[in-house]
């Protein structure tokens, strides 16, 4: 009995992996071909440019999938750096685990979304391997690998992101959601977007990867229940990770918790507030229910030390993208901007950096908030009376909360002038040009 369930489920595969549409490339302008790898390593599919490989050639290009070659891993398997041997092309080879059941659902659905959608700012998908109980997925190969690695975990002699980089990789993460939102039909709830799933290739132009939980989704605020609640702790939006209610807002939350993870270089999860261990986007949003986020004097205690200048205020385009993250935590899914309208204002912003870089304002020159303002950022920005009347609520404790934030600012601010001796570097200050 086992033995036909296994090869109905084999033959499912192959059906739905015959039912792949042709890949319109022309119809892309940032559409590139995949690169011809010869018959000895592949089969090419005759009905898209997408490759069928052979087992024993992924195990070649990777080194036998040995750990020097492992650059990631998660709950359904592991990732490689490879080098197809007779090209030289350099990819990268999720291997999923045989084992689990959820590992062969992961592949179709990573298999079937990328073959169908293709935009600069998705990985691009080359070709899988679906040889007896292996189930493999091959993708270009992204050198600078995840802006999780790059904002904590970069090494000593790596300079840190500054900001208009950061904003660049925003904007393109955003614009890559937008083809998920927007384009793809019907549309996909990505449902793990995190740093960790953005990867960056050479010239740090952003990709989302990791598909396996994507779900094709209703439109607009329409919603749907699952059965169980998958993704990753600190980026579930609220309504889905306590009711298991999803919509397009879902992905909208999670983008937030990346914006603030670029602008404070803290981590989704673990800030130590009053002995407890809380999200990013809660601690973000207490603060700024207490109007702390809204005096140049405060707003340090958020911002990663890497972008301050030491007795220097911060410019305005920093208080833009904090109110823009703080709307797209909103609980109130609601209330959370479409991704168009984060796409424009995130082009705003980045437009407002580059007229003050060619002006010669850095990062810290800047007199508070700027006037300029877009009707799209504007409608994003907190109700200040409504933060107000909310920061009445924590007058309790408001002490505790501000000297918490306060020691917690001066621990990282600490932790920056450590990694910048170990450089022999001056402690952290902002750079207009790209590391």
């Amino acid at each position: 009995m086992m033995e036909k369930q296994k090869q109905k489920q084999k033959q499912t595969l192959k059906t739905k992996l015959d039912q792949i549409p042709r890949r319109d490339v022309a119809s892309s302008s940032s559409a590139e071909p995949a690169r011809a790898v010869p018959d000895s390593e592949m089969q090419q599919r005759p009905r898209d440019r997408t490759l069928s490989f052979r087992y024993s050639a992924l195990a070649a290009a990777t080194n036998n999938f040995s750990d020097s070659n492992k650059i990631g891993s998660g709950g359904f398997g592991n990732v490689f750096k490879g080098t197809l041997q007779q090209t030289g092309q350099e990819v990268a080879v999720k291997k999923l685990n045989p084992n689990g059941g959820q590992g062969e659902r992961e592949f179709l659905v990573e298999f079937l979304m990328l073959s169908c959608m293709r935009h600069e700012n998705l990985v691009n998908l080359i070709g899988y391997c679906a040889e007896g109980d292996q189930r493999l997925v091959v993708y270009e190969y992204m050198p600078l690998r995840s802006v999780e690695n790059r904002l904590h975990a970069r090494r000593a002699d790596q300079k840190p992101l500054d900001w208009i980089t950061r904003m660049e990789i925003a904007l393109g993460a955003a614009k890559g959601l937008e083809y998920l939102h927007n384009v793809a039909n019907p549309p996909v709830i990505y449902r793990d977007l995190k740093t960790a799933n953005i990867l960056l290739d050479r010239s740090y132009k952003p990709k989302l990867s990791d598909f396996g939980l994507a779900k094709f989704g209703p439109n607009g605020d329409q919603s749907y229940l699952t059965a169980r609640v998958m993704g990753t702790l600190g980026y579930c939006a609220p309504e889905y990770a306590k009711h298991k209610r999803l919509t397009l807002k879902a992905d909208i939350y999670s983008f937030g918790v990346v914006l603030l993870e670029l602008i404070s270089g803290y981590k989704a999860m673990g800030i130590p507030w009053r002995g407890k261990r809380v999200a990013l986007a809660s601690w973000v949003v207490l603060l700024s229910n207490l109007v702390l986020l809204y005096k140049d004097n405060d707003i340090e205690m958020i911002v990663d030390s890497d972008l301050l200048t030491e007795g220097r205020r911060m410019e305005s385009t920093l208080i833009d993208a904090l109110e823009l993250a703080i709307t797209c935590v909103d609980i109130d899914d609601s209330a959370r901007p479409t991704i168009s309208e984060v796409v424009n204002a995130l082009d705003y912003i980045l437009e407002k950096i580059k007229r003050k870089q060619k002006k010669g304002i850095s990062i810290g020159r800047g007199r508070g908030r700027g006037s300029e303002k877009t009707a799209s950022t504007s409608r994003m920005v907190n109700d200040k009376g409504k933060a107000k009347a909310k920061a009445k609520e924590y007058d309790s404790d408001r002490e505790a909360i501000v000297a918490d934030s306060k020691a917690l600012f001066a621990e990282k601010t600490e932790e920056g002038k450590k990694l910048a001796s170990q450089r022999n570097e001056p402690p952290p200050s902002s750079s207009t040009s790209k590391p």
